[in-house]
């Protein structure tokens, strides 16, 4: 089970070709105090698993969840064109840190692996002409950053740095198939 609700993560699942279904776990994702990116996606990550595996009890279930980080300030989902315009013009010549967190539950053993996938986003130094063309072409409202990778955001950058990139979309699809691995579940034969 996805504990998902992004068709985001959906579409990267599908890569794999393993069976699933998407539920959506309806948990509080506010920052605790003092709490870091990376714990944050970690715990929330976790609590999105733990609250699907409390309904089903025989299930392998994929908890995700993504913050990206500037200048120590966490970045949302802009929701709209203007938040949208104001994260790209502060991410413009700038390295944007994104945090994955990944939790891996079984809900038959109550057991559970957790890992958080880092990734650098170096911007370009993006003109405003740039910024407004490319959010009404791709209108990445439901993004956290303000783009989208897998798609016209690719433009946007200088450069890009880390293990897989799955993870700045959502999922990172490397750490899962590990993961399931070492419980011994092999994804190519799933």
């Amino acid at each position: 089970i996805l504990a998902s609700g992004s068709i985001y993560r959906q579409q990267l699942l599908r890569k794999l070709g393993v069976p699933f279904e998407s539920i959506s776990p309806d948990i509080d994702e506010s920052v605790l105090t003092n709490e870091t990116p990376r714990n944050l996606v970690q715990r929330l990550a976790m609590e999105k698993a733990r609250t699907i595996a409390a309904t089903h009890h025989d299930a392998l279930i994929i908890g995700s969840d993504q913050v990206a980080v500037l200048n120590d300030e966490i970045i949302t989902k802009p929701l709209n064109h203007e938040t949208a315009r104001r994260q790209l013009r502060k991410s413009s010549g700038n390295r944007v840190m994104f945090f994955t967190g990944l939790c891996l539950y079984d809900s038959r053993e109550h057991r559970h692996q957790i890992a958080v996938e880092p990734f650098t986003v170096e911007f370009l130094s993006l003109s405003d002409e740039q910024i407004e063309h490319y959010l009404r072409r791709e209108k990445p409202y439901d993004c956290a950053g303000s783009f989208k990778a897998e798609g016209l955001g690719i433009t946007l950058f200088s450069r890009l740095t880390g293990d897989d990139p799955n993870s700045l979309i959502g999922l990172p699809l490397i750490q899962l198939t590990a993961m399931l691995r070492q419980w011994g579940h092999e994804p190519l034969f799933l």
